[in-house]
């Protein structure tokens, strides 16, 4: 194939591809942002302004804040950072999991094996290769802090999540890539507070892959067949970063 044909055949890609909708599934976020309890506020000061000539900020932050995308080294050691991981593995079909009606009725919902043998038998075998986004709709709690950490008179937050064995289902028997959701951890609170540690947000890294929090508008996004970008930047040795994840619709 020529030079001038392959120019031609990827232009015709990119059109095609701009003709279609495309859904932005990250957060804007700032110092008042929801955040992982053990990080503080993020902080963005202006260094310049256009009086000086032009127009600079500073910010400072956790590499795990707002919308998200965790490196395999964030909880398993020796393995990937995230300037290590491929572009290609980044760009991958979107399956989305819709319980958000679930977790209204139940803020510790912990999706099970169950519940995704129930998705397949509504929407077909969830395909090898995929990335799997579990909608809770947690997202429309998005930027109130008391709201997004929802917790009781003890102190003790209430957010759903994925299950353990479910995340070995989908990894195992399913093949998947990646798993994406909208709140703070992998695994739900109940099932954190019941085991004492992020048992799924570790199996997930442990599989030397990449998972995206905090996502945001899966309930704008079909139940397959729409493919997720995760565009972040490329710092040096780094367990996690603020993404800019979107979804390309069929």
């Amino acid at each position: 194939m020529s030079n001038t044909q392959t120019a031609t055949d990827l232009q015709k890609a990119i059109e095609i591809l701009k003709d279609k909708d495309w859904v932005d599934l990250t957060h804007t976020f700032g110092p008042d942002s929801p955040h992982f309890a053990a990080f503080d506020d993020a902080e963005f000061k202006t260094l310049f302004t256009h009086d000086d000539g032009f127009f600079a900020q500073r910010f400072t932050f956790p590499g795990q804040y707002g919308t998200h995308i965790d490196a395999p080294i964030h909880f398993v050691r020796d393995q990937r950072y995230l300037d290590e991981l491929e572009l290609k593995e980044l760009v991958l079909p979107l399956v989305v999991i819709d319980k958000s009606k679930e977790a209204a009725e139940n803020n510790d919902f912990t999706l099970t094996t169950e519940d995704i043998l129930e998705f397949e038998a509504a929407h077909g075998k969830i395909e090898a290769n995929t990335f799997v986004a579990l909608r809770t709709d947690w997202s429309k709690r998005w930027p109130d802090k008391v709201a997004f950490e929802n917790k009781d008179e003890d102190g003790n937050p209430h957010l759903p999540g994925w299950g353990v064995e479910a995340l070995k289902f989908l990894f195992e028997e399913r093949k998947i890539n990646a798993v994406g959701h909208e709140t703070f951890d992998t695994d739900s609170s109940i099932e954190f507070q019941n085991n004492g540690s992020l048992l799924g947000e570790y199996y997930v890294l442990e599989q030397d892959t990449f998972q995206v929090e905090l996502l945001t508008n899966l309930d704008i996004v079909p139940t397959k067949g729409a493919f997720i970008f995760n565009i972040v930047a490329k710092p040096e040795k780094a367990t996690g970063f603020p993404v800019r994840s979107f979804a390309i619709l069929p």
